[in-house]
């Protein structure tokens, strides 16, 4: 097998394992083009594991065109048994050829989350986003996309 083969054959299986669905062309060039879509569901469990707050629950994401809409419920640190509603933005970049998330309008029952928890979102989302991706060290992000149907990432992997 060849050294590009045997690299097209790893990249397709790493996308495979990742559960996104996946389009690849070869560009003129010989690199390739790769577009992993991810789903809402898939968007929402990124950002439950990311938030990684036991006391956050019912975390639900609405796709809109061009950010995601993230509500959720918090319960009370000192009384569990009352609830307040966990709400922002998020939008979803390119920043040094790797996914980048910018969450805007975060608030706990209107009142704005510090500013330290809201950049740690941001970094562990894009984290769990570029996981999505391809796996070649070759490999930069050139696009992310977002329609109410899906967030669609788009690769490029360079001819070694």
């Amino acid at each position: 097998m060849s050294k590009t083969f045997k690299t097209t054959l790893f990249i397709l299986l790493t996308l495979m394992v990742t559960a996104c669905q996946m389009g690849m062309t070869r560009n003129n060039d010989g690199s390739l083009t790769i577009k992993t879509k991810i789903s809402q569901q898939e968007l929402q469990d990124v950002i439950s594991a990311s938030i990684a707050d036991p006391l956050v629950t019912n975390v639900t994401v609405s796709l809109q065109s061009g950010y995601a809409l993230v509500t959720g419920q918090r319960k009370r640190l000192n009384d569990n048994s009352k609830t307040d509603s966990l709400t922002f933005r998020l939008d979803l970049s390119v920043s040094n050829e790797q996914p980048s998330a910018t969450i805007t309008g975060a608030q706990i029952d209107g009142v704005a989350i510090e500013q330290n928890r809201v950049d740690n979102w941001n970094r562990t989302i894009a984290n769990r986003l570029a996981n999505f991706g391809s796996k070649s060290k070759n490999a930069t992000l050139q696009a992310i996309s977002v329609t109410p149907e899906q967030v669609t990432m788009t690769w490029n992997v360079a001819k070694k």
